[in-house]
């Protein structure tokens, strides 16, 4: 089984992971925790709206629009990658694949566990645990 987790990110930096674009996302904090992570877009988006505009799908809000890994999580000086923030904890994705529809859903701060129907789960195409994974 997957343990499946959510981290919400404001558009257009969500729509860019789920693009293929952005593989490095930057936060103040890490953590221990690897594997299946499922992109999820704010309800609100960043507060400069004409980088918005730009991305394909970054319109899109309060939905998972994409799963995948968290490989790794580090700290460097923001050269590992273009979109690498020095002192940031740079969380590195791997085998993005973005949904062909996105799932409504309330995010959350942190690192979350999403509560989904099993529609929704099913829409996801991942071996979710038994328990408190859905809502129905």
């Amino acid at each position: 089984m997957t343990d499946v987790r959510a981290l919400t990110i404001r558009q257009p930096w969500a729509a860019l992971i789920a693009h293929g674009t952005k593989r490095v996302e930057n936060r103040t904090w890490g953590t221990a925790w690897r594997d299946t992570l499922l992109i999820h877009a704010a309800k609100q988006a960043d507060p400069y709206p004409a980088s918005v505009t730009l991305v394909d799908g970054a319109d899109v809000r309060s939905s998972i629009i994409a799963v995948a890994t968290l490989a790794d999580i580090h700290v460097c000086n923001g050269k590992c990658s273009p979109w690498a923030e020095a002192g940031c904890h740079h969380w590195v994705l791997s085998d993005v694949r973005p949904l062909a529809e996105p799932v409504l859903c309330k995010g959350a701060q942190g690192l979350w566990r999403p509560h989904l129907t099993q529609d929704a789960r099913r829409d996801l195409h991942i071996d979710f645990p038994e328990g408190d994974q859905s809502d129905d």
